[in-house]
């Protein structure tokens, strides 16, 4: 690790304990409960726009022909904190980044739209985004966007992160410290300095905007609620 990394790390830290903020430990003695995000076979229990998102071969697949002004996103219509967050996913076309959005709300007026219907900003995002592939990282979106993006954690993912091919993510995300893990690997480890960003908010898996054909696939998600402070997939 570098020793501005850990610099970084240590200053955000001491910042978030100053707010009242306790660093990975949010979890613990609260009730657990483990879920099943997708079933596997139709997209009950989520919401997004029919034509951009559905499922095929047991897999949710995220896929656009013609252009996507604002991205956006399949959202869980529960909410939630501190949990765990096991899937997989796969960019099949393009070259533009996907990812998984956490800690925030449907962003409905982004950019100022007044119009989300007719601008289908219905299920835009405001909030921390878990960028995979190509791009990788936390991105804070519509507030401070890549101020949020580390180069330790994008320099640590490209190292065993595959373009075009299946990646597995662990997202622990637990009190104001947020960690990834990338097949098998530790390649975010970050904790959130600004507690104002952070609320219980709904899982939503992005469909960049893209002037261009894209198409995107996820499977597994498996989240724990309030789990235990522990990395599952590190190998």
């Amino acid at each position: 690790m570098r020793p501005c990394f850990t610099l970084a790390f240590l200053a955000s830290t001491a910042l978030a304990f100053a707010c009242g903020l306790t660093t990975g430990t949010a979890g613990e003695g609260k009730k657990s409960e483990t879920i099943h995000l997708f079933n596997g076979k139709d997209l009950d229990g989520w919401e997004g726009y029919s034509d951009l998102f559905s499922v095929k071969d047991g897999v949710i697949v995220a896929k656009n022909s013609a252009p996507v002004k604002y991205s956006t996103y399949l959202l869980t219509k529960r909410k939630f904190r501190d949990f765990r967050l096991v899937f997989s996913g796969k960019l099949v076309e393009s070259e533009m980044h996907s990812g998984v959005s956490l800690w925030g709300k449907i962003y409905p007026q982004a950019a100022g739209k007044l119009d989300p219907v007719k601008e289908r900003t219905e299920y835009t995002y405001q909030g921390h985004l878990v960028m995979f592939p190509n791009s990788w990282g936390i991105w804070d979106l519509y507030r401070r966007n890549g101020k949020t993006q580390i180069k330790e954690h994008l320099e640590a993912s490209r190292k065993v992160g595959k373009a075009k091919e299946w990646n597995d993510h662990e997202i622990l995300a637990l009190g104001n410290r947020l960690r990834v893990v990338l097949n098998g690997k530790l390649v975010v480890d970050y904790t959130e300095p600004d507690p104002s960003t952070i609320s219980e908010g709904p899982i939503g898996l992005q469909l960049h905007s893209n002037k261009v054909p894209q198409e995107v696939h996820f499977k597994g998600l498996v989240l724990t609620t309030n789990p235990e402070d522990k990395l599952t997939t590190v190998k």
